[in-house]
């Protein structure tokens, strides 16, 4: 009897073993840190990430992440503020997702360059001095619902929505090109979501800021680029699940099938 006892004891063990590690292999943890202003902390999108990713059942994700999002600021800014390249200094951060202030990218192509280009890479450079394995990421953003909220004179490329949001793809393109960086095309998410459900509130009643469900899209974008495979996600965030489903769909075609166009290359 005890000879049985102690087999049967031996095969519960080995299954055990057996089990566990095949669990641990779908479970990764990840830093990532954002860097951005409200466009990244409106809904706590950031959270979101998180949270899409932990409830992946097919490859749970457990991300810590820090987000550094003063409202307005741009990269310029980011530079001036000590605390934040602290937090960047200190390292351990997996990924660095970066977005800049939503009109900068979208002004006169020989101000993009010396501004919003030249400080991306200056940020870039300090995340790699301290976090050499560290990935960025440049969060493309959207057009403003009825084109730029800041208008520049002689410049009326961006004073549409059209305009404004091709300008943001092709500047967020050039930041991930010359920094040997990814790009998040939330912004081509957007405009493809506005195209295919224009019903659909994305825009916050500013006609700039996300709704809810608009930082849902750019979460799921966020994740996509960086999970890099298809997934379904348990957390809806209490939007509709038809809804849910569609925008995590349309997050993982706009990466996946964009690859290359993004510089996610390994």
């Amino acid at each position: 009897m005890k000879t049985i006892v102690s087999r049967a004891m031996a095969i519960i063990v080995a299954l055990c073993a057996f089990i566990v590690p095949s669990a641990k292999e779908k479970t990764d943890s990840l830093h990532v840190l954002f860097i951005g202003n409200s466009y990244t902390f409106f809904n706590d999108m950031y959270v979101t990430v998180s949270r899409i990713a932990a409830e992946n059942p097919a490859h749970r994700l457990a991300i810590a992440y820090k987000n550094l999002t003063p409202g307005g600021c741009s990269f310029a800014r980011h530079l001036t503020l000590n605390d934040e390249i602290d937090v960047i200094k200190k390292g351990g951060w997996d990924y660095v997702v970066m977005q800049e202030q939503s009109s900068a990218p979208s002004l006169p192509s020989e101000i993009v360059a010396k501004n919003t280009y030249r400080n991306a890479h200056l940020l870039d450079s300090i995340v790699h001095k301290y976090n050499p394995k560290a990935q960025v990421i440049f969060y493309m953003t959207w057009g403003h619902k009825f084109g730029t909220q800041n208008p520049t004179e002689g410049y009326p490329l961006p004073d549409t929505y059209e305009g404004m949001q091709m300008r943001l793809i092709n500047s967020y393109l050039e930041m991930a090109y010359q920094n040997n960086a990814w790009c998040a095309p939330v912004g081509m998410a957007w405009q493809q979501m506005r195209r295919e459900r224009p019903y659909v509130p994305i825009y916050n009643a500013d006609a700039s800021h996300p709704s809810a469900i608009g930082s849902y899209l750019a979460a799921n974008v966020i994740y996509a680029t960086i999970l890099q495979k298809p997934y379904t996600s348990n957390y809806i965030a209490d939007i509709d699940p038809e809804l849910a489903e569609y925008i995590q769909q349309l997050a993982q075609n706009t990466v996946l099938n964009n690859l290359r166009l993004l510089n996610i290359v390994k």
